[in-house]
């Protein structure tokens, strides 16, 4: 397996996870691979192969389109270095926003949304979470392991769960792949927790870093292997007649939308918008 099949495998497995992640992961590869190949045709036709394995999320999008005006390896240092400084600095704007007993809600596994959790427990905040389970890869699994990890008290409940629960949170905080005009992208099902939180006036705050700006004409939300969804292990013989749709992420509309934490601080919906022009 060449090196470029093993970073795909991984990305496509959701092995490595997360608009920020799967950048981060693609930056170092690259620059293993321009080392010896340099930034000619190989590395456009290689980074064009990067780009298409998880083509919702756009950090990678963004830092490519960087990387192909200045060619460089300390381009990509620089890449790699400003998305690692932005989650530090995007946790200590975001824990501002949580307060001494609080109860947090989040979906899936977001490395930003958790930065800002870890930083308010670190500051001293009794705080809890409440994670879902975030079906059918179960990422919100790994969410909670790493809260309890370091002892933060955290709830696991299912995806169905959450209108349940959201009485007792005082706010939602989720991650983002991109952040459009139409609202912001991630995980399937962030959109029903945005429904449930403003059904019961609950604050709902995306953390994503100012790279998920999202100024591409199109975009393909990815749709994922039916096998996720139907497990053959679970319910042995074929599924006759029934149609499998499995789609990654969904877009939450911004009149949900409380605030975006970024590097650059708190936006509300308006001035997230007048960026994006």
């Amino acid at each position: 397996m060449s090196d470029l099949e093993k970073v795909t495998k991984n990305i496509k497995s959701v092995k490595v996870q997360g608009a920020k992640q799967i950048a981060i992961y693609s930056l170092k590869f690259l620059k293993r691979f321009c080392k010896k190949h340099g930034f000619g045709k190989e590395f456009e036709i290689t980074a064009k192969k990067l780009e298409k394995i998880r083509p919702t999320a756009v950090v990678l999008h963004n830092c490519l389109k960087i990387l192909k005006k200045e060619k460089s390896l300390k381009t990509i240092n620089k890449l790699v270095k400003n998305l690692n400084e932005s989650t530090k600095k995007i946790a200590k704007i975001g824990s501002k926003l949580i307060k001494n007993n609080h109860m947090i809600m989040t979906h899936c596994h977001s490395g930003e949304a958790l930065a800002v959790i870890k930083q308010a427990w670190k500051e001293g905040k009794k705080i809890s979470v409440i994670a879902t389970e975030t079906d059918p890869l179960e990422q919100g699994v790994k969410t909670a392991k790493e809260l309890a990890k370091l002892k933060i008290p955290v709830t696991l409940i299912t995806d169905s769960a959450v209108g349940y629960f959201m009485p007792e949170v005082n706010l939602v905080m989720v991650g983002s792949d991109a952040i459009r005009k139409e609202g912001i992208v991630n995980k399937t099902g962030t959109s029903l927790l945005a429904l449930a939180a403003k059904e019961n006036k609950k604050p709902f705050y995306v953390i994503a870093n100012s790279l998920k700006l999202d100024r591409r004409k199109k975009m393909v939300i990815e749709e994922r292997p039916a096998r996720e969804v139907y497990l053959e292990l679970l319910h042995p013989g074929k599924l006759e007649g029934v149609k499998i749709r499995n789609p990654a992420f969904d877009v939450t509309p911004w009149k949900f939308i409380t605030a975006v934490v970024t590097e650059k601080g708190i936006l509300k919906p308006e001035q997230i918008l007048r960026l994006l022009k």
